[in-house]
């Protein structure tokens, strides 16, 4: 399968591009899945870490799009993004895993595996230095959905005080591996 570019238009809004990103592939260095929930943040958006402009810590988000931006939460948990427009990013909330599930196990040995970006980063071993690196398949794969991945949920955003009524949370229906449930799913 390709790498991330094609068939993804680095020019998409970041709510579309976190519409397109549900059913994909991820792969981080041989362990990952497929992508159930993604969150979407905008240039404009003031729950963005790009907001106030660049700074060392999100320079990856003005980078070029189709690239990794990396950040540490809550001083604990590293979470993956994927970049967009420049300023715009969507974070990779959960994924169904299904390459190597025994080596994210190893990982997180506990609870669920990739429910959560928390989680996820746990189970998928990523680092900072990943923050600015492409999804060309060498690292980090993300390869588009082979078929439409059925019903996508859309809701708020979770985890964040700003601009929490913006519907830009999207989960594929059904899914269990999600973070969380979506408002009247």
């Amino acid at each position: 399968m390709p790498p991330f570019l094609p068939p993804f238009d680095p020019e998409l809004p970041a709510a579309d591009l976190a519409r397109a990103l549900i059913g994909a592939e991820l792969v981080v260095r041989g362990a990952g899945g497929i992508v159930v929930e993604t969150e979407a943040y905008a240039a404009d958006d003031p729950a963005s870490h790009s907001f106030r402009g660049p700074t060392p810590r999100n320079a990856a988000m003005f980078g070029p799009a189709g690239h990794a931006y990396v950040y540490r939460s809550y001083g604990l948990h590293l979470c993956l993004n994927v970049v967009g427009r420049p300023g715009e990013a969507v974070l990779i909330r959960a994924l169904s895993p299904s390459v190597g599930v025994e080596t994210m196990r190893q990982r997180r040995p506990v609870g669920p595996l990739c429910a959560g970006p928390g989680r996820l980063g746990q189970a998928l071993d990523i680092r900072l230095t990943d923050s600015g690196r492409p999804f060309d398949g060498s690292e980090l794969a993300l390869r588009p959905a082979p078929m439409p991945p059925g019903r996508i949920l859309t809701g708020p955003r979770i985890g964040i005080s700003r601009a929490t009524e913006l519907p830009w949370r999207f989960g594929l229906a059904g899914s269990p591996d999600l973070s969380r449930g979506f408002p009247g799913s």
